[in-house]
């Protein structure tokens, strides 16, 4: 008999049933994708780079190492393995495309992982390059490719088609946000062909494997080869950090989206079922005078819970798997980004507890909800449920109260007698202003990021890459020559970290600077800029010291200013001021506005990059972006009306004796849905007003969090309010609307009855 009742109680409060439902499969979803998202990521990455022998440590030098050099290194006590390697930017022949080209003298370091072809043999004068670049350009193994490099021309067939660690991340550099394939790969050649090519063994990099540490490992370098060479982790490489950073992004997400869902959801399981237990109180005294023990029906009843736990963790489980194959697999999100061989999805250990916990706590829910109702006896427990008496509250002490209209006065008793119900639906008004507000802005940001970043600050058409061995006279030649700006960067170690010292010469106005208020700046020849990251770390006109990688002086600078960096973290200055005080530097990179096929080739060009690409690699980003926007709008839009209705029609349960009182004194249906729309209504706009700055809040907390890298200014439009609030008033007045139309079925004379 109690089975049947269980699913005839079901069946009569089937909104209410589907609403938890839907809300724990949305939370358990949300919670599992994303973690599962990051958990995969970080597995599926490790996994890929410990296969293709990652290099821990890389140490840099623009002359090149010699073989005493590698091999002082190797001998360190605690190096693993050694290699010096050859990573530079190079063309391909008659083309705007290019790629990176990868040498490892000691191929037991940075290796590739061949996909197809043949394996890679050091007597070999083949290609291996990057199967998505090959697949993006319609190129086939067999294929004859030739780059140039410095005047230089390399050419070879492609032997196999490959992918590697140290390529993850497949950019020309930092300015490009996002792989484009079509323009930009990566391919490895041995060091026979590059010797041939160059007439020499140049390497300007050593790649370390080893467990030291950096400091303890800097150390023995500089007692091994007596210079102080730039060492940087796999932390600060590309690769690496690019992944991890991924990884903790989606830790960030998987601790702030699935814990608002999540609460809600138990919160909104909370409310209903001790409402569905305080209706069917007649029931339980019913069950009782029949004879059925107070045990038997406490168990009836959080069966409920349990049910609805189980139905709720089985949905979100599946959701959450989707969720994560949408990010994590060949053709998700994250495939645009990475270019991993394998995309397995992985289950953090934590998961299975926390959804068991969450099943425990959902049917503890049900136990407790219904054990306050069996206290007394049969007859005490068949007598219909009815809200406590209240008090006069303040408001209705105050002059005014008299002077307001009967809606307004039965709202407020209404919202004061059903403090969790309306708690409730502010909190859902809330959560879905906070995820539109936090979505919308956060396109809104980017797309000022963009636009800073095109029109304010990369004011150029073609990106001159230098060659290594280019002198500084013939650099500012050719920068003349293209009547371009030009920038030399260099590693340097200041309060005890690695960051980039960026020299200018920009008086042709190619490169912009900004100011913390994003107002355009020039620089003065008096001083240094911070980066705002580095804002903490001295006041303008104070003294700072730092010393560059590969010499020992270390210098004394005054602090002119502070500057938006949207990408690295550096200290600016003019070639002025650095020339005023000494300090050595080597031009790297020229901005010009010709177009990159109207400036002629030469021995110090080792490539060129178009603005125009770098950009299509932000609008890649944003499409995706778009996307994530998307979710989190129908994840709002869902979120509100599955908490608003649930309430609602919990809220029409509950008032159905004095609504069908109100009809019985004569008000109409109309007049009714427009007491049950205007509370809606009410709590809408408390809601919207503490949603807005809370939404605003969880923004800068996700920028902070997901993009430190980049120096972003919160921005949030106009059109990101008023969407918002139209579409949270939208869902708002949607329910509404659909409970107030409940009201024509009322049936008055069974609403009424009632025992005495």
């Amino acid at each position: 008999m109690l089975i049947r009742k269980l699913f005839r109680t079901a069946w009569n409060y089937k909104s209410q049933f589907i609403s938890m439902v839907i809300m724990i499969a949305i939370g358990v979803g949300i919670f599992l994708g994303f973690n599962m998202e990051w958990k995969s990521l970080e597995h599926d990455a490790i996994t890929f780079l410990e296969e293709t022998n990652y290099a821990d440590f890389r140490i840099y030098s623009e002359s090149g190492f010699t073989e005493d050099d590698i091999k002082a290194i190797q001998d360190i006590d605690g190096v693993d393995a050694a290699t010096r390697y050859f990573n530079i930017n190079v063309g391909i022949k008659d083309t705007k495309k290019s790629v990176a080209l990868n040498v490892s003298e000691n191929y037991t370091v940075s290796t590739m992982l061949v996909m197809d072809g043949a394996q890679y043999d050091e007597s070999s004068d083949g290609i291996w390059l990057s199967d998505k670049f090959a697949d993006a350009n319609d190129i086939k193994i067999g294929d004859e490719l030739t780059f140039t490099y410095t005047g230089a021309e390399i050419s070879g067939k492609v032997a196999g088609l490959v992918k590697s660690g140290e390529n993850l991340i497949c950019v020309a550099d930092e300015n490009q946000l996002m792989p484009d394939y079509e323009a930009f790969g990566f391919a490895y050649v041995t060091p026979k062909t590059l010797e041939k090519v160059l007439g020499m063994a140049f390497y300007p990099q050593i790649n370390i494997i080893s467990d030291m540490g950096k400091a303890d490992l800097e150390e023995e370098i500089k007692d091994a080869t007596g210079t102080t060479f730039l060492v940087t982790t796999k932390d600060e490489h590309y690769s690496y950090a690019g992944v991890m950073s991924e990884a903790e992004e989606g830790k960030t997400m998987g601790s702030i989206l699935p814990v608002l869902f999540l609460a809600i959801a138990i919160l909104t399981m909370v409310t209903t079922m001790h409402r569905i237990s305080a209706n069917e109180k007649v029931q339980i005294g019913t069950l009782k005078a029949l004879g059925f023990r107070d045990r038997k029906i406490l168990m009836h009843y959080t069966s409920y819970g349990l049910m609805i736990g189980l139905i709720g963790l089985v949905l979100g489980v599946v959701l959450g798997y989707i969720v994560a194959s949408l990010i994590i697999s060949p053709n998700g999100m994250m495939s645009t980004y990475l270019d991993l061989p394998g995309w397995d999805l992985v289950m953090p250990g934590f998961c299975i507890p926390v959804m068991a916990v969450m099943l425990v706590f959902l049917t503890l829910i049900s136990f407790l909800s219904v054990k306050k109702m069996l206290k007394g006896t049969a007859a005490d427990a068949l007598r219909p449920y009815t809200p406590k008496a209240m008090k006069k509250s303040i408001i209705e002490k105050l002059p005014f109260w008299n002077k307001l209209p009967f809606g307004t006065k039965w709202n407020i008793r209404d919202i004061l007698r059903h403090k969790s119900r309306s708690a409730m639906t502010l909190v859902g008004v809330i959560g879905c202003t906070v995820l539109l507000v936090g979505g919308l802005g956060m396109k809104d940001t980017m797309e000022s990021f963009l636009g800073m970043l095109d029109n304010d600050i990369s004011n150029y058409t073609t990106k001159v890459i230098l060659s290594e061995s280019a002198a500084n006279e013939d650099s500012i030649a050719l920068a003349n020559k293209v009547n371009g700006d030009w920038q030399a960067s260099s590693g340097i170690s200041y309060e005890g970290k690695t960051i980039t010292l960026d020299i200018y010469s920009a008086d042709g106005g190619k490169v912009g600077f900004l100011t913390e208020e994003n107002e355009l700046m020039n620089l003065t020849d008096d001083g240094v800029y911070l980066c705002l990251r580095l804002k903490d770390t001295a006041k303008i006109g104070d003294t700072i010291e730092f010393s560059p990688y590969g010499s020992e002086e270390t210098y004394k600078v005054k602090v002119a200013g502070y500057t938006r960096s949207l990408v690295s973290e550096c200290i600016v200055m003019t070639d002025t001021y650095a020339d005023s005080i000494g300090i050595e530097y080597h031009i790297g990179s020229i901005y010009t506005d010709k177009a990159s096929e109207d400036i002629e080739n030469s021995a110090i060009i080792s490539g060129k990059q178009d603005k125009d690409t770098i950009m299509d690699s932000y609008d890649t980003f944003m499409e995706i972006m778009n996307v994530m926007i998307v979710v989190l709008v129908v994840a709002a839009v869902v979120l509100g009306i599955v908490v608003l209705y649930n309430l609602g029609v919990m809220s029409y349960v509950e008032r159905h004796r004095e609504l069908a009182t109100l009809k019985v004194l004569g008000f109409r249906d109309k007049h009714i849905g427009k007491l049950l729309i205007s509370q809606n209504i009410w709590l809408t706009v408390i809601g919207v007003l503490l949603g807005i700055p809370a939404g605003v809040g969880v923004l800068n907390v996700l920028i902070t969090a997901l993009v430190s890298e980049y120096e972003l200014s919160l921005t949030l439009g106009i059109l990101t309010y008023v969407v918002s609030i139209a579409l949270t008033f939208g869902v708002s007045l949607l329910v509404g609307l659909m409970v107030s139309r409940k009201n024509k079925k009322i049936d008055m004379v069974e609403a009424l009855k009632g025992v005495e």
